[in-house]
């Protein structure tokens, strides 16, 4: 007899994200406190907060197979939503990635990382990809939106649906060999794009080069890091306390509701509070894993082990870019900044890892039904 759903239910991998989205709102909060334009940030984000949960819930009852069936007419609205930006999309601080819907922006880039998890665990189940040749198809479907997305210009999510395709090529293909090959192939295509000129926007290459060397220009394009870093590392144990952090209230780090949310936690919270927060990250993160020893066919898998790798990309891309052990991509923290397209795609994202444990019961006991049949 199949258990109860509620039993089955990956509570950890659903209160986890809610208790982070909650804190979010309070560092919004704080970190928009002396920021007029800014003032009902942390407004709209209670509301995405709770249509995210909504769409979480949602996704979470939806037979995750499913998924797998509509993922090509999902792949083709993403790209044609894709193709519209590039010609009528909305543009802010240089970047052309949002389409207006009346007082709210949606930025089609967050939920396709989804849909792109979905489309290249469906596209490695129909073949057997035992030949180097075969992996054409996959590469192309995924090279063109990473090419469109790149183009806003958006940096930061073009590495994440990378690194979505590596991890699901990783468990997908059946020869290292293979994989290798595509990882020396990753390797020499970031290498020219490094050395090329017309790839990367001058702001970007101007990042890196800051990475690499973070005393190039403290007050032009390193001046991001350095105030980061200056605010993570002046909250020391305990913090200064909330509303209280002088580079969160004077914004002296810019963007620091957003992709810089986590100097406000190292400031205002401390070392105590970062470590509290990267906890319930930990937590997530594990407790997503679970999908992946839970999901009983391929897609499932493949599913399931793309949408950990967005997630925990994220987090490791983000918290390390705020202490300076990343370079500054532009990539939001999960959950936590502010943003309704990147917090609902999250929330998406973790009620599909939810539901794959909810089907475990269920497809074992429908191929025991097959066996006996």
């Amino acid at each position: 007899m199949e258990r109860p759903w509620y039993t089955r239910f990956n509570w950890p991998l659903a209160i986890a994200p809610i208790v982070i989205t909650m804190l979010g709102i309070v560092f919004i909060r704080s970190a928009t406190l002396h920021a007029p334009y800014a003032a009902d940030e942390w407004r709209k984000q209670l509301v995405y907060g709770v249509v995210g949960i909504a769409m979480m819930l949602g996704t979470a009852f939806v037979d995750y197979r499913v998924w797998r069936r509509w993922a090509l007419p999902l792949y083709l609205v993403t790209l044609g939503l894709l193709i519209y930006i590039t010609f009528k999309g909305h543009g802010a601080q240089g970047a052309v990635r949002w389409i207006a819907v009346g007082p709210f922006q949606f930025q089609p880039s967050e939920p396709a990382k989804v849909v792109l998890a979905i489309s290249i665990a469906a596209l490695l189940c129909r073949g057997t990809y035992r030949r180097v040749q075969e992996l054409w198809l996959p590469l192309a479907a995924t090279a063109i939106p990473a090419v469109l997305i790149l183009k806003q210009p958006d940096l930061g999510t073009t590495l994440v649906i990378g690194a979505i395709l590596t991890a699901e090529l990783y468990f997908g293909l059946p020869n290292l060999l293979d994989f290798g090959l595509y990882i020396g192939g990753v390797v020499s295509a970031a290498a020219w794009v490094l050395a090329s000129e017309h790839i990367l926007k001058p702001f970007q290459r101007a990042r890196l080069l800051v990475f690499l060397d973070p005393k190039l220009d403290p007050q032009g394009v390193g001046y991001n890091l350095n105030q980061s870093k200056i605010a993570v590392g002046s909250g020391e144990w305990f913090g200064k306390g909330l509303f209280r952090g002088t580079q969160t209230q004077l914004a002296f780090v810019p963007e620091n509701s957003r992709d810089f949310i986590f100097t406000a936690v190292g400031e205002e919270f401390g070392f105590a509070g970062a470590i509290v927060l990267l906890a319930l990250y930990t937590v997530t993160i594990a407790a997503a894993m679970r999908s992946v020893l839970a999901a009983k066919d391929r897609f499932g898998v493949l599913l399931a082990v793309g949408l950990v790798a967005m997630l925990a990309f994220h987090i490791i891309v983000n918290v390390g870019m705020t202490i300076g052990i990343m370079p500054i991509t532009g990539i939001p923290l999960p959950f936590m900044s502010y943003g309704g397209s990147a917090l609902m795609t999250d929330y998406i994202a973790v009620g599909i890892l939810i539901n794959i444990v909810l089907q475990k019961d269920r497809l074992v006991f429908g191929d025991a039904a097959a066996r006996r049949a």
